[in-house]
């Protein structure tokens, strides 16, 4: 997995950061990408990226904000051209049905491709055999919503030195053994995966969030999270104005970070009055409470590797 920064800016687009979206790239794991949020200009960063919108399977919108949406319509529409002919579905808030349904119809366009639109509320909204993706509230004036995305576990390794003090040597019995729960041998002997495979591999968390002022409680929703992206619209210093207009501080953001015993932060959506120097000093101010942060910027690529 890869989560691959498109816009990282707040508000209106800068000459150095574009506005909010995000990619998280699954080629090896589902042979898909997820959006996070599509501001506009979105599809004009995808150019630059090896992105593909073919490959493109779900959409996910924090709020409604226009930073956030308006790049939305000419994704969607620009896919159909672009070789896309598998379903999207787009999950987000109320009203984001309403916004997708009259841009599409007033500009003429037809996909050529099935489009699913879920209008969402808190908890799980898909879940399959690898992962579940659960929408959780926030506080942003209006409904805005954070996405975690939990990874099944999965079996652990084969111990080769287990099957052959058993007289099991290497061949295809070793992946048919792993692949069920018993198996019976020629000799007849029933061997129990359990007793020959190490421990589950723990499933990798990854929360999203949107737009939000601190809400300490979001520790139990996002807590041992492999990473965390939150918005740091503000300084540490400007406490109050990032409450005013419902966003977070950087200090904010480090100290859910901290409390929830996440293993990276990224910090995201930063105000264009934050620049060359500034920026810098954002991250340090983050980095006195926790230490693996990190301040995204725009074609910022980070990997998350799977756990051991």
């Amino acid at each position: 997995m890869e989560l691959f920064f498109l816009g990282t800016g707040s508000g209106v687009p800068s000459k150095e950061r574009n506005v909010s979206s995000l990619v998280l790239r699954m080629l090896e794991d589902r042979g898909t990408t997820w959006v996070f949020d599509c501001g506009e200009g979105t599809q004009h960063q995808i150019l630059n990226t090896p992105i593909r919108p073919r490959r493109i399977e779900m959409i996910f919108i924090t709020h409604l904000h226009g930073d956030h949406i308006y790049g939305l319509p000419g994704l969607l529409s620009s896919r159909s051209f672009q070789g896309g002919e598998t379903p999207v579905t787009v999950f987000g808030p109320r009203g984001l049905k309403e916004y997708i349904d009259i841009s599409l119809k007033l500009s003429g366009t037809h996909l050529r491709y099935p489009l699913h639109i879920e209008e969402v509320d808190e908890g799980i909204l898909f879940e399959d055999d690898n992962c579940s993706v659960e929408a959780v509230k926030l506080e942003h004036g209006l409904e805005s919503f954070g996405y975690i995305l939990k990874e099944k576990d999965q079996i652990g390794e084969l111990q080769p030195d287990k099957l052959q003090a058993l007289g099991i040597q290497p061949g295809p019995i070793y992946q048919k053994i792993k692949s069920q729960l018993e198996t019976k041998l020629e000799d007849g002997r029933v061997i129990q995966r359990d007793d020959v495979i190490g421990p589950p591999k723990k499933g990798r968390k990854i929360a999203i969030l949107g737009d939000t002022r601190y809400i300490p409680e979001l520790k139990h929703h996002v807590r041992e999270a492999d990473i965390l992206v939150h918005e740091a619209t503000f300084a540490s210093e400007e406490t109050e104005m990032a409450h005013d207009y419902y966003h977070s501080t950087v200090q904010q953001a480090a100290t859910l970070a901290k409390e929830a015993q996440v293993k990276q932060l990224v910090l995201n959506h930063i105000s264009s009055r934050y620049q060359g120097d500034a920026i810098e000093k954002l991250e340090a101010e983050a980095k006195e409470i926790f230490k693996n942060t990190v301040i995204a910027y725009d074609f910022y690529r980070h990997s998350i590797p799977r756990n051991n």
